[in-house]
């Protein structure tokens, strides 16, 4: 048996947001597996074994001020207030590089690491370490300019510059331009290895000018399927109050309004189901939630994971209507208590779906062919295909080992 690793993991969350609940798993994960696992977060809340960084008050006023001074770096070239936190400069952190857990690690394994928890200084800092740095990307941030989407947009392929989605005077040498530079010169180290959630990510990390030249690997997520399983549906509807004789879709968002996850296509979408026998379920903050041509449940803002996995279990489809995603946790999850999904061709979601085996996948931003992909799934119901993608690809044991081989193979 390979010796085991003492890991050392970052993260801005423990449990809030897709890319801290990721890290989180991924620790669970990797400590089953044998390791020794120091998991240490910008901002923690729950009891898990992570390790707050800033647990005083004065730690947590400083933590609070990076966040501020952050987003005052990028006011001034702010293009407008609804791409306000879509964009990070990478200007305030803190140096962890002398942090005695990091002195004491085989492996550093950065996750989402923005919002003055690592600034680009500070990255460079650990990299400067010369131990072996993993850094698993949730977003593209690391390799363009500040955004962590970047669209349409190839410039992160070059050298940033002229930014017309985040930028309010875009120019060669604009503050995108200047980051892509700084970036350019902190990221070429050897002891840089970078890991995707998906294929769709890896293949634009290989395509960036800042990246392409480190080693880069996909792997996906990571699940508990001992804990996320299928269970009695018509029982686990009775337990949420759901009528047993009607079918259930879906739909999970922090913030059902926000732009980027598609209701108003969903909306459209539920127009060509039969509402005598099809109702939605809503999780997230609906406050603003148009009137639907199907019957609507809104159960709001989730923290229990029991509960979560309950709904998960009474829902026939699970649809995600996203027009940005790299590898959705809400898929896995799903498919884990043997729930088969629907969403868009886009990023990392064709790789999660199998078309037509445990879900669909419907053509981008169609809503036409959204309502046909969750008419199809609801005819179908391929419940055990949903979970046996979910044993096969996202398993603890399977993705453990992925991140060891990985680590073994350039550490």
């Amino acid at each position: 048996m390979p010796k085991p690793l003492n890991i050392v993991l970052l993260s801005y969350h423990n449990q809030n947001g897709g890319a801290g609940i990721a890290c989180g798993r991924l620790a669970e994960a990797l400590k089953k597996a044998g390791h020794q696992i120091n998991y240490l977060v910008q901002e923690k809340t729950g009891n898990d074994e992570s390790i707050a960084l800033n647990n005083s008050p004065v730690k947590k006023a400083m933590r609070w001020l990076r966040f501020i001074l952050e987003r005052l770096a990028y006011l001034p070239f702010e293009k407008n207030k609804a791409v306000r936190f879509l964009f990070n400069p990478g200007k305030f952190g803190q140096d962890l590089s002398q942090h005695p857990l990091i002195q004491q690690a085989d492996i550093i394994h950065l996750h989402w690491v923005n919002f003055g928890m690592l600034s680009i200084q500070n990255i460079k800092q650990l990299l400067d370490t010369g131990k072996p740095i993993y850094w698993t990307l949730h977003d593209m941030w690391a390799f363009t300019g500040g955004c962590h989407h970047s669209g349409e947009c190839l410039n992160f392929q070059n050298s940033c510059g002229n930014c017309q989605e985040f930028i309010k005077n875009p120019s060669t040498n604009d503050l995108s331009h200047q980051l892509w530079l700084k970036k350019f010169k902190a990221f070429q180290a050897s002891n840089l290895h970078i890991i995707t959630c998906s294929d769709w990510l890896k293949e634009r990390a290989m395509s960036s000018s800042i990246l392409k030249n480190q080693p880069i690997q996909s792997i996906p997520n990571v699940i508990d399927t001992e804990q996320f399983k299928p269970s009695d549906k018509g029982k686990a509807k009775k337990t949420l109050g759901l009528d047993p004789s009607k079918k259930h879709i879906l739909f999970v968002a922090m913030r059902v309004n926000a732009p980027k996850k598609g209701f108003s296509y969903l909306e459209k979408a539920l127009q060509g189901l039969d509402k005598t026998t099809t109702e939605l379920i809503v999780v997230g903050n609906a406050q603003d939630l148009p009137e639907l041509h199907l019957k609507a449940h809104v159960l709001g803002h989730i923290s229990s994971p029991e509960k979560m996995i309950l709904i998960y279990q009474a829902a026939d489809v699970f649809v995600t209507p996203s027009l940005e995603e790299n590898l959705p946790n809400t898929i896995m999850e799903a498919m884990a208590c043997g729930t088969p999904c629907v969403g868009f061709k886009i990023g990392g979601i064709p790789e999660m779906i199998d078309h037509a085996v445990n879900g669909y996948v419907a053509e981008y931003q169609s809503s036409e062919d959204l309502a046909k992909g969750l008419s199809w799934t609801l005819e179908n119901a391929p419940e055990q295909a949903a979970r046996q993608k979910a044993e096969s690809s996202y398993a603890e044991a399977i993705i453990a080992a992925k991140h060891v081989n990985f680590y073994a193979h350039v550490g």
